[in-house]
């Protein structure tokens, strides 16, 4: 990724000007060209028709202080790599493994955090013909291949994640529109599997697999219309946040098979998706070229940003710039039988009844103080960042006093609101009381993480906290399959109707400007069992001028080709493009010494 050397020191002032550094109101990010990863020979792969480029980060808590190491795919080939991020130049010289694969592409992976040491690590990783490898890349072993004859799933895995909480349940989405639920200890057999219908929902069907002796897959998901693109668990493990092509978010109870709550985008397929810290709010983007704030609480659209010129393919939370104050001491609620009824498929829930935080007392009318901070990038080649601040939370309340931290504070439900009138600019909100909640809440509170624990680095949602006894999994996990059967054994298993595809959204369509009056623009999706133009104006997707509409605190195009990951750290934030050039940008003040030593030693004019 060459650039004029005026250019790369911030004096060209040309539109198509890559951006080496922007500042916020917390200061200077800058990019370190000396922490670029990529090909060992450095050359800009050649994307057409590749998978995009996706990065893994996991910390194996070694003696010498750089536990960080970092997965990347591009192309055939993927790469594993000590991550020294600000503080030393990147080796590419000295991959731990490296392994070029032939007939396939790999296209996502993911760490499995619990197990981790300095000996040892366990990757997912997901492949463009439907296999899913578990890899040691430290000792260099590949211990397992599962969907291996592709009787399970011809297509593309889109998604691949280790089940938090669990050293052996992963979870893999297809560009089928399936999801299945796999233990490493299991086979997947000889022969296609026969499946039973465990419970169906609106759009969505969940079966068992129907065999004298356990095997993969554990559970098949059948979600939405056309692929399902990505998936997240929240923060505590208990609910699964899903993006499909037909435009839908659905977010399930994972350990009940029940639906939570759904959205739809404005228009288009939605490709990514994310949970805030704490759990309350989910955000999505898509092909509509905006980001989507969901509440998680009341299952509705609390606003939206419009920033990118064309498809939005990541969305993140940054963790370390989010701010939560003046917090209420915490209340723990439930029984311990009630926690115990909580553990399904094999998991324990170590911070389960932690996460079941009772909501603010509804009489304190001062609001939490707080922001949310999170990021998006797309095929326009540009990183967008957002604030979601109260007034855009909570618009019937009062500001509290201007808020200037930058850390992560402790979590609680903000306080109960009451419904009212609002302007262009404000939606009806609902009391966040949990005795008045809708009747798909499920009765439950927001999946968040109340207390501050260290977050993983990944990309995939932080994990919950490792269970203390990770014992008998399989046979728990094999006893709730097996009741659930017999409970459903009445129903049929559903044949699913054929899916209509959705058809190629060309990949740079610009938005443009979006007004009530776009629904013009609905009549050219696809068919699905429901019609787009019935759900826009209504809770599922409100109008334009319905919801409040966010500006991004910065907008920069910060590569050539299109952007494929965004990930948070401590002390940076992480890029990658489809040429393959992983990027770390540091945050402001973590440009130390050696740090500007190794940029001196770079070569002038180059920007990776």
């Amino acid at each position: 990724m060459q650039i004029s050397k005026m250019a790369a020191e911030g004096g060209g002032k040309e539109m198509n000007e890559i951006k080496t550094q922007f500042t916020t109101r917390e200061g200077a990010y800058k990019l370190l060209t000396h922490s670029e990863y990529s090909r060992p020979n450095r050359v800009p792969f050649n994307s057409q028709g590749s998978n995009p480029v996706k990065v893994s980060f996991v910390n194996v808590n070694d003696q010498s202080g750089n536990g960080e190491r970092i997965c990347f795919n591009v192309g055939r080939e993927l790469y594993f790599y000590i991550y020294k991020g600000v503080r030393k130049a990147a080796d590419l010289s000295k991959p731990i493994d490296k392994r070029i694969y032939k007939g396939t592409q790999p296209t996502c992976h993911d760490f499995n955090h619990l197990t981790a040491t300095a000996e040892s690590v366990s990757l997912l990783v997901g492949f463009s013909a439907g296999q899913v490898q578990l890899i040691d890349p430290i000792k260099k072993e590949t211990s397992k291949l599962f969907n291996e004859e592709r009787l399970i799933d011809k297509s593309r895995v889109t998604c691949v994640k280790w089940v938090p909480g669990s050293e052996s349940l992963f979870l893999v989405a297809h560009s089928s529109g399936n999801m299945y639920l796999y233990n490493v200890e299991h086979t997947c057999g000889t022969t296609a599997p026969h499946y039973q219908l465990l419970k169906q929902g609106e759009n969505y069907a969940v079966h068992t697999c129907k065999s004298k002796s356990t095997r993969n897959p554990l559970l098949k998901w059948m979600v939405g219309e056309g692929a399902l693109n990505e998936f997240a668990f929240s923060p505590d493990g208990k609910f699964l946040a899903c993006v499909s092509q037909d435009g839908f978010l659905r977010v399930f109870n994972f350990d009940a098979v029940e639906l939570h709550g759904t959205m739809k985008s404005y228009f288009g397929g939605l490709l990514c998706v994310c949970w805030s810290p704490d759990g309350k709010y989910i955000v999505a983007g898509g092909e509509d070229d905006l980001v989507t704030v969901w509440s998680f609480m009341d299952c509705r659209v609390i606003a939206r940003g419009h920033g990118h010129k064309s498809w939005v393919s990541v969305v993140a939370f940054d963790h370390y710039t989010t701010s939560l104050e003046e917090s209420d001491p915490m209340e723990f609620s439930g029984s311990d039988e009630d926690f115990q009824d909580q553990i399904h498929f094999g998991r324990d829930r170590a911070n389960s009844t932690q996460s079941r935080l009772s909501k603010r007392n509804s009489t304190d009318s001062r609001p939490v103080s707080v922001t949310y901070r999170f990021g998006s990038v797309g095929q326009d080649t540009q990183l967008c960042l957002w604030d979601l601040t109260e007034d855009i939370l909570f618009p019937h309340l009062p500001l509290s006093r201007t808020r200037t931290h930058t850390n992560v504070m402790n979590a609680t439900s903000p306080p109960a609101t009451g419904s009212g009138g609002g302007g262009s600019s404000t939606v009806v909100t609902t009391t966040n009381n949990p005795s008045t909640n809708g009747s798909n809440n499920s009765g439950a509170n927001t999946p968040g993480n109340p207390l501050p624990t260290p977050l993983p680095r990944s990309n995939s949602l932080p994990h919950s906290a490792a269970s203390t006894t990770n014992s008998n999994k399989s046979s728990v996990m094999d006893n709730a399959i097996a009741s659930g059967v017999s409970k459903f054994a009445t129903l049929s298993l559903h044949d699913r109707k054929e899916r209509h595809h959705d058809k190629d959204h060309k990949r740079n369509h610009s938005m443009g400007h979006i007004s009530s009056k776009s629904s013009d623009k609905l009549n050219l999706l696809t068919k699905t069992k429901m019609d787009p133009a019935k759900t826009l104006g209504t809770l599922l997707c409100p109008r334009m001028e319905d919801v409040p509409l966010l500006e991004p605190l910065i907008c920069k195009k910060i590569a050539h080709e299109r952007l494929t990951v965004l990930i948070f750290l401590e002390d940076c934030i992480v890029t990658a493009c489809q040429e393959g050039f992983i990027c770390t940008w540091a945050r402001p003040g973590k440009v130390g010494l050696l740090s500007s030593q190794n940029q001196a030693n770079s070569p002038s004019g180059t920007v990776v």
